[in-house]
């Protein structure tokens, strides 16, 4: 009689782990528990940072580190009074002043500026293109309408803290152009605890971070980033007084992009105060010349020379027919007030030449 091989009754409901000597060779072998494939896999992400994988890391900085920028301004704390003083100065001196010293200066600062951002544009060309609309071809009359937007927009009107869009002459319905202004917005509004004039520099650092460098202006041509960006920042320095904070005149080290926050911050704190001192002397030269013009024309009859004197003073560089446009003078008696003028030392023809010629104050 045979043996009876002995069989082990296995239960689907008991929980204990099959013993391996109780399965035949026709039985799979158990799959561990990490190997089934219907379980989520390893965290990627975590295994990543638990070991120092080889190569190279991304950089994880931010483009723009707020709190770095508020590092630095209480590093540079004393500078920056010292710039706000004189900031305040010259607001001071053009909130009594006539309305043609900003004018003035505002065609100075977007000539310079043109000259930065590469459109090289002369004051004698932006003075024609804003008095008479004079200019030479297409490529000329862009280049003079990047450089009038921003006189325009120097001189006062509608702030970048009202409308942004607006303020640039962009269409608003443009939906990058949103997204680009909101991203702005937002990183500015986490720089709120800035004075004005730093929080300006990060607003200039910031606009070609958030792709702010190109659009389309209404009625002319785009302005070039670093000036879209300098006549932003020069009109943010100063909320609700529509006077611009100068960053151009007389050079423009502070618009330099290069180095972390507080070398940005402490070259453009360098730069306009700098530019701010070189407007103040300007507005001291020009009022000195116009007490002493109007003074010594007291004994000549007649309207045009003190229209001239006006235009002259508001104006860095005049015309024939720039003065005969604003003044409504005829063009002998301008040019007979103008030949006296130069005669008596107050005014100069600044081009050497018999025709197109440009007088400007002797100051």
């Amino acid at each position: 009689m045979g043996h009876t091989p002995k069989h082990t009754k296995i239960s689907f409901t008991d929980s204990d782990s099959v013993d391996l000597d109780d399965l035949d060779v026709f039985d799979p072998a158990p799959v561990e528990e990490n190997d089934l494939w219907f379980l989520p896999g390893p965290d990627h992400a975590t295994l990543d940072a638990a070991h120092d994988l080889p190569g190279p890391k991304a950089d994880q900085t931010p483009l723009i580190d707020v709190a770095g920028w508020v590092a630095a301004e209480a590093a540079l704390a004393r500078p920056l009074a010292d710039l706000a003083l004189q900031v305040g100065v010259l607001s001071a001196r053009l909130a009594a002043g006539p309305a043609g010293w900003r004018h003035r200066l505002a065609l100075q600062e977007a000539a310079d500026l043109s000259w930065l951002a590469g459109d090289r544009v002369p004051l004698d060309r932006l003075a024609l293109w804003l008095a008479l609309r004079l200019s030479g071809d297409n490529a000329d009359a862009q280049a003079l309408a990047r450089a009038g937007w921003a006189a325009r927009r120097l001189q006062g009107g509608l702030g970048p803290q009202d409308d942004l869009a607006a303020f640039l002459g962009r269409e608003s319905e443009d939906v990058q152009l949103g997204h680009q202004i909101a991203d702005w917005q937002e990183v500015m509004g986490q720089a709120a605890v800035l004075h004005p004039l730093s929080r300006a520099a990060l607003g200039f650092h910031l606009w070609p971070v958030v792709g702010l460098s190109s659009g389309h202006v209404l009625g002319g041509a785009a302005p070039l980033p670093l000036m879209e960006a300098a006549v932003m920042a020069a009109r943010f320095a100063i909320p609700g007084a529509g006077i611009f904070l100068p960053l151009a005149l007389g050079g423009a080290g502070g618009l330099r992009a290069v180095g972390q926050p507080q070398d940005r911050l402490q070259r453009w704190i360098s730069g306009a105060d700098h530019a701010v001192r070189a407007a103040l002397r300007t507005l001291d030269q020009i009022a000195a010349w116009d007490a002493e013009a109007k003074d010594r024309c007291t004994a000549l009859s007649g309207r045009t020379v003190l229209r001239l004197i006006t235009l002259l003073r508001d104006w860095p560089l005049v015309s024939a027919p720039m003065a005969e446009a604003e003044t409504g003078a005829s063009r002998a008696a301008v040019q007979r007030n103008l030949n006296w003028m130069t005669k008596a030392g107050l005014i100069r023809e600044v081009t050497g030449q018999g025709r197109y010629r440009f007088w400007a104050a002797a100051v």
